[in-house]
């Protein structure tokens, strides 16, 4: 598998975590923005990002682009 391809099947997995959350038991902007230390959903949006922005990376290097 491909680093991007390992990226973007993490990203999913955190996505579908994310999406079992929320149906359990709701987000609000706080705990999505600004969670506690501990909080299942902190660190999500900076790792989250991190990975996106690695994937958009990658694309341009194969497509010979850049940002």
């Amino acid at each position: 598998m491909s680093d991007k391809a390992a990226k973007i099947k993490e990203m999913i997995a955190m996505q579908k975590k994310f999406m079992e959350y929320e149906h359990k038991h709701g987000v609000d902007a706080k705990d999505y923005f600004a969670p506690d230390a501990g909080h299942e959903l902190a660190g999500y949006r900076d790792k989250y990002a991190d990975l996106a922005k690695a994937v958009v990376d990658i694309a341009h290097g194969e497509a010979g682009s850049h940002r």
